[in-house]
């Protein structure tokens, strides 16, 4: 497993599990142990994904030393605000069973996520997190929290995969040390992804599987990558990325696939925040 050195010098997996869409809790308790068993050491939930409990048991039944595992969870919207993010980390530290957590994020760039950065940035302080972090920020918000922190986030969680390449977040986010880290790098199956032909060409002649591809190239662009699976053999396969590399060739094929913009989500629609901002975690 490779990492990577954040802007505080703590070291993160490049790659690690997500808990996305897995609400049922047996099933993401069986997965996360499933995926640390397989070798991950970073693993990716969040309060919105009602699934926190469940990383937390595993995490626990998995008897790997806690410093071994990297554990990120995230503020939702409806938790932000200085006070409320208190007591919204306090309790997703309960939830997962943790004396502190790896990395925070702000889930979206929503509601008073500064008073939430506020809040992140003493709890950062107290030695309560490793590290602090955004979600979801693209370049106009991500600049203006940097230009205007006491604690420069350490990640940005964004969508990025071959068919949105966020080439110019990227740019940005190098301009001030923040780590991207990738949601969705098989751009959820949209497009028949694993059946692009592109892709294919590329995995039939290192004998590897378009997603090994799709994770390998995120990850020599320096990109964190956090895929999601409940299935034994693909949580093994996409592990299985540390002996083979791209070349530049193939980083040029890929970059053609790029169509600079999300198919899943558009963050800069009213319906999209009325959406977001609607959706309740707890009354």
């Amino acid at each position: 497993m490779k990492s990577t050195q954040l802007n505080n010098g703590v070291e993160m997996p490049m790659l690690g599990f997500g808990v996305f869409q897995i609400p049922d809790q047996e099933e993401c308790e069986k997965v996360v142990i499933s995926a640390l068993e397989a070798g991950y050491r970073l693993i990716d939930t969040a309060a919105a994904y009602l699934n926190e409990e469940a990383v937390g048991r595993a995490i626990k039944k998995s008897g790997i030393p806690r410093e071994e595992i990297f554990v990120t969870t995230k503020l939702w919207i409806q938790d932000a605000g200085y006070a409320k993010t208190k007591i919204a980390f306090e309790e997703s530290l309960r939830k997962l069973d943790l004396d502190y957590l790896d990395l925070y994020l702000i889930h979206q760039p929503m509601n008073d996520y500064y008073g939430s950065w506020r809040a992140m940035e003493e709890l950062y302080e107290a030695g309560k997190i490793r590290a602090i972090g955004v979600s979801n920020f693209y370049p106009d918000r991500l600049v203006d929290l940097c230009m205007n922190a006491k604690v420069i986030p350490a990640v940005d969680q964004v969508e990025c995969h071959p068919f949105f390449q966020q080439k110019e977040a990227m740019e940005v986010m190098k301009e001030f040390d923040v780590q991207i880290e990738a949601w969705g790098p098989f751009a959820e199956g949209q497009k028949d992804i694993f059946n692009q032909e592109l892709l294919k060409e590329i995995a039939n002649k290192y004998n590897k599987t378009t997603a090994q591809v799709m994770l390998r190239w995120n990850i020599q662009r320096g990109v964190v990558v956090i895929p999601k699976s409940v299935h034994q053999a693909r949580i093994q396969e996409n592990m299985n990325i540390w002996d083979f590399e791209l070349t530049q060739e193939d980083l040029d094929t890929i970059a053609t696939l790029d169509v600079g913009h999300s198919e899943i989500i558009d963050h800069f629609t009213g319906e999209t925040a009325k959406y977001l901002n609607s959706h309740k975690i707890h009354e």
